[in-house]
């Protein structure tokens, strides 16, 4: 009998070990918590408006040739938009692009008139390195938020984050803050549209388009 207590101490032992590691490791975890908050899910309240696969709730017009290649959209000739089949008010829009420099592309935003979309019944969000007018180039919203300097986005993929709230505008470019709240209240509500254009010298070039995201506010 008189074994019991030191094998019941010897067994205590053995136990305060085996604990020490998960003590150990619990209390990392708690120390990295307080050092960085877990990021939010990525995704989150999101919603895709181009799957990589096909051009389903997107409606070309004009003449641009519009195509799919290694799940982006890509277009490389003449002028023309894709527009999306529906319309949003208050959102943040996510958009991964790639363009020459010489081209002349843009994310409209808001668009009153799916059928003709241009800077006179939308907002335009600019993707043009050689504009003439450089404070209305890429990163911009034209005649509504100027950028200076201009970024420069050709020869790279790219990320616009947009978010339209009321009449307020705000551009982040490859988290860059290119427009910071700038106001105005011409457009409260319609599509988005994405641009093939010409540059200054009528020469077509290649943009592509890639995860293109909404989250409405």
């Amino acid at each position: 009998m008189k074994r019991w207590p030191g094998i019941a101490a010897t067994f205590l032992v053995a136990c305060l070990i085996a604990a020490a590691p998960a003590s150990e490791a619990v209390a990392q975890a708690a120390a990295a918590a307080d050092e960085a908050p877990a990021p939010a899910q990525p995704g989150a309240g999101w919603m895709m408006m181009f799957d990589g696969e096909t051009l389903s709730g997107w409606t070309p017009i004009g003449n641009a040739n519009w195509r799919l290649e290694n799940g982006a959209i890509v277009a490389d000739n003449d002028n023309g938009f894709l527009v999306s089949e529906n319309a949003y008010t208050d959102y943040q829009l996510r958009v991964e692009f790639w363009v020459e420099e010489k081209i002349n592309s843009g994310v409209f935003i808001r668009c009153t008139d799916p059928n003709s979309v241009s800077g006179k019944t939308a907002y335009e969000v600019n993707i043009w390195d050689t504009r003439p007018v450089q404070k209305y180039g890429t990163g911009a919203i034209v005649d509504v938020g100027a950028v200076d300097p201009m970024p420069h986005a050709a020869g790279k993929w790219n990320v616009y984050e947009i978010t339209a709230k009321g009449n307020t505008f705000t551009v982040m470019l490859n988290g860059q803050k290119a427009v910071d709240g700038a106001h105005t209240d011409k457009f409260a509500t319609g599509r988005i549209a994405l641009q093939h254009g010409k540059g200054v010298t009528d020469e077509s070039g290649v943009v592509k388009f890639r995860k293109v995201e909404i989250r409405p506010l």
